[in-house]
């Protein structure tokens, strides 16, 4: 496999532009970032108008956009709960997007796919830090592995088509992803899971949160506007078959994680654990040499800051009666608010 630098950027203000899931939560920053850059012509299907899992409707949004590049960021994704409830659906959903978008991408012409896969799909005793060599050396952790293998295809797919059709398709693993316009509702991950339930605990006077598994096990977050700057510069600047990691490089437990919002939300009640619910993969840790040295890319986001920023973004929304992405009321009572978030996931 190549790992040579992209030697002929590629044009991106001159391109026209497909981000799936252009409206989510990374899509919104990879949009801003790309316009940043003097993109004119982005385009953001929605899933109204096309649904990705059907082949008709991909065809038809590529007969209706004849796009330049594709940066595919949609999927279906949750926190443990939710991947434990909907394995299938996660594993189905995933894999047919991406498989349909990269071949339809290489039967119309497009010039370049950028995939965006998953740290989830890392064997579940990576040796920390993860290094992109070792993707293949194991099966990954059990809860997240039907969705982190729909992922991993991706990659499969875009490096047999750039052997066979010499497709310019490029697979990036960014990690754990938190800030400003996350999903906050009951669905979501570990950081605006534990900002809303803090939150919550704090204005309704609990005196005790309880969170999923033991603590220990640590997570890599990155800041989303980071993320988005490293899939723009490795759309401009990189053209490889290997996998990319994007990370911040700090590893932080659950238990220092839960600490940290505690303090930053005003919470001083207890936090206990519930050791009966899953922790999910053990440690998570990336090594980010390869970006910076194929395309000049890392994190500038310093995590403390970033999540005290988050938070003062959410508590500006809660209070003026928004929950972005959420799943239920702001005015819910406390007894509601207490099941909703009754799981933190991570």
């Amino acid at each position: 496999m190549n790992n040579a630098p992209y030697t002929s950027r590629t044009d991106l203000a001159g391109a026209r532009i497909l981000v799936t899931g252009g409206s989510g939560f990374l899509g919104r920053y990879v949009v801003d970032a790309l316009r940043r850059q003097g993109c004119q012509d982005v385009v953001v299907p929605r899933s109204t108008q096309y649904d990705l899992r059907q082949e008709a409707a991909v065809l038809r949004l590529y007969d209706d956009h004849r796009p330049d590049i594709v940066i595919h960021l949609a999927a279906v994704v949750g926190g443990i709960g939710a991947n434990r409830e909907n394995p299938a659906s996660f594993f189905y959903d995933n894999l047919i997007m991406g498989a349909l978008l990269l071949e339809h991408a290489r039967r119309t012409g497009v010039g370049k796919f950028v995939a965006c896969g998953t740290i989830c799909s890392y064997p579940k005793w990576t040796p920390v830090p993860f290094r992109e060599e070792t993707f293949w050396d194991g099966y990954p952790e059990e809860t997240n592995a039907p969705y982190g293998l729909a992922k991993k295809m991706l990659l499969v797919q875009g490096q047999a088509y750039r052997r066979q059709y010499g497709t310019n398709a490029i697979y990036l693993m960014p990690t754990n992803l938190y800030g400003p316009g996350d999903n906050f509702g009951p669905d979501g991950h570990v950081i605006p899971m534990l900002i809303a339930r803090y939150s919550d605990a704090v204005e309704t006077g609990l005196d005790e949160v309880v969170a999923w598994g033991d603590g220990s096990p640590t997570r890599e977050f990155l800041h989303v506007a980071d993320a988005a700057e490293g899939i723009v510069a490795a759309t401009e600047g990189y053209d490889g078959d290997e996998p990319v990691n994007l990370g911040s490089g700090r590893e932080v437990s659950i238990k220092e994680l839960t600490g940290l919002v505690a303090r930053e939300t005003g919470y001083g009640g207890r936090i206990s654990w519930d050791t009966s619910k899953p922790n999910g993969q053990p440690r998570r840790c990336l090594d980010t040499s390869r970006a910076a040295a194929l395309f000049g890319w890392r994190a500038r986001t310093p995590f403390e800051v970033g999540l005290r920023d988050t938070v003062q973004w959410y508590r500006e929304e809660r209070a003026a009666g928004r929950y972005w992405g959420a799943t239920r009321p702001a005015a819910a009572p406390a007894a509601a608010l207490a099941a909703a978030l009754a799981a933190t996931k991570s």
